[in-house]
């Protein structure tokens, strides 16, 4: 225990699919299987079926809208829930009947709990109680190095920003040296400037210390930025698991389309790597055959300025980067991204073009 953690090197493969994948060279740390919870009799189950795994330090993220599940996954393998069914195996442990404390886990909590009346020396110690006490103050004092707070150990958490406390929080869990960190939430109280910076400390702190991390959030841009895989819940199971990149390219489903970003939904006839819509034919990301939906992202569509245009814009929101359009043709509606430097204003008719393949869902 008075041993830094080791830092492991972590390199995630090409190849993807859309059940999820594993990082090569690497030993699997946690494996769920099968978990379920139900809160009363009657209910739907809260939890229903979820089953992944993660590799020793892999950062992975439970990603869905309020009650799909994924803080009630989170608390049954931290401990704070018991599964009525299913396994949970940390490094070929079965661990479901241990309390919390035993289970060698971290824990980051929403409003990070640190201790009010203790010094953010104190807090940091507090967790590495069967040390000498110059062991915790050394141990304490790497972690705060570490994590970017080398000179505030003696201030008191209402001292400290938001950001900073959530830093403190997380050198108080890496202390410990834990193999795997459950974040719940840990973002939600930070402006959005602070948020963006925060969680790219974080990533970076879990992979230096070598930890594994189970990230929940409703915010798939967080979840993007700070997972190597996600799994995305809706209503108790988990849907798909993949890379950021997999999940955004080739979601399975119009939910995952959706919630893995902005998309448009169409729907058209496939006949192989062909669909035919109401956009002209269309090539597709894999072969399909028969009636199909479709996931079209904002940025795969052109807009083209005519007079004569079937579609008219209603709505526009300039983002600096880019803009984003509402697009009304006929009974639809779609948004549309494009470049900051071509303004359509509200009201101009213009013409829809998708310029790359759609990805067919289902």
């Amino acid at each position: 225990m008075n041993e830094p953690p080791k830092i492991l090197s972590f390199k995630m493969p090409a190849e993807a699919t859309p059940l999820g994948f594993r990082p090569k060279r690497a030993e699997t740390l946690l494996d769920v299987q099968r978990l379920r919870r139900v809160f009363r009799a009657g209910d739907a189950p809260a939890v229903e079926r979820v089953t992944f795994d993660l590799c020793e330090g892999e950062l992975m993220a439970l990603l869905g809208p309020s009650g799909c599940g994924k803080t009630t996954t989170l608390r049954m393998i931290g401990g704070f829930e018991t599964p009525d069914e299913g396994q949970i195996l940390l490094r070929g442990r079965d661990i479901p009947r241990l309390p919390p404390e035993a289970r060698g886990i971290g824990f980051v909590f929403q409003d990070y709990a640190l201790f009010p009346h203790l010094s953010v020396l104190e807090n940091v110690t507090f967790g590495l109680r069967k040390l000498a006490r110059a062991a915790r103050v050394a141990r304490a004092r790497e972690m705060l190095a570490l994590v970017g707070l080398t000179g505030l150990e003696a201030r008191k958490p209402h001292e400290l920003s938001g950001g900073q406390q959530q830093r403190v929080a997380l050198a108080r869990t890496l202390a410990v040296a834990p193999p795997l960190v459950l974040m719940d939430e840990p973002f939600s109280n930070l402006d959005a400037a602070m948020r963006v910076e925060t969680r790219q400390e974080v990533r970076k702190l879990l992979k230096a210390a070598g930890s594994a991390g189970i990230l929940v959030t409703h915010d798939q841009e967080e979840a993007m930025a700070v997972a190597d895989r996600i799994a995305v819940m809706d209503r108790g199971r988990v849907v798909q698991i993949g890379s950021p990149d997999e999940l955004y390219r080739n979601p399975v489903s119009a939910f995952v389309a959706s919630f893995m970003g902005r998309s448009n939904i169409l729907r058209g006839n496939a006949n192989g790597m062909v669909v035919q819509t109401e956009f002209g034919n269309l090539p597709l990301t894999r072969a399909a055959n028969g009636t199909v939906a479709l996931s079209v992202r904002p940025e795969q569509i052109m807009l083209e300025p005519d007079p004569d245009g079937p579609a008219s814009v209603v709505g526009r929101e300039f983002r600096g980067h880019d803009q984003l359009y509402w697009v009304q043709e006929g009974e639809r509606c779609m948004l549309v991204i494009s470049g900051a430097g071509a303004t359509f204003e509200v009201g101009s008719r213009v013409r829809l073009r998708i310029c790359d393949c759609v990805v067919p869902l289902g």
